[in-house]
């Protein structure tokens, strides 16, 4: 597997519901040093996501479009866009989205998420 292949892996994971269920799984994909901007505007970091995911209804997700960028040896950026329909909503929101995700030595781990809501994407 590239590294395209397995930051986009890693990624997905953080989107299943049972990875998102589980306070392990995300403390082994998760930076301790992790901050999120989210598309709400407000910020948190790991400790907040790990009380906070565990606890809510998993939204469906649907990714596309990723594009990673190098930033150093051991610092990659993901970007791609994502739309969420969160459960009981009507509406699926559309977002732009970009992860930073560091080798701590051992694996990969998001180090920097945001979302930030756009408009509907183009059909393709």
């Amino acid at each position: 597997m590239n590294l395209q292949d397995e930051i986009i892996a890693l990624e997905l994971d953080l989107l299943k519901p049972e990875v998102r269920r589980s306070p392990s799984e995300l403390n082994r994909l998760i930076s301790d040093d992790f901050l999120e901007f989210g598309g709400s505007g407000k910020s948190f970091g790991k400790q907040e996501v790990l009380k906070r995911l565990p606890q809510e209804s998993p939204p469906e997700f649907s990714s596309r479009d990723f594009q990673l960028r190098p930033l150093s040896d051991n610092i990659v950026q993901l970007i791609y866009k994502a739309t969420m329909l969160k459960a009981g909503a009507a509406q699926i929101s559309y977002s732009l989205r970009s992860s930073l995700w560091q080798h701590n030595g051992d694996h990969w781990q998001m180090l920097f998420h945001q979302g930030t809501l756009c408009p509907p994407f183009d059909k393709e």
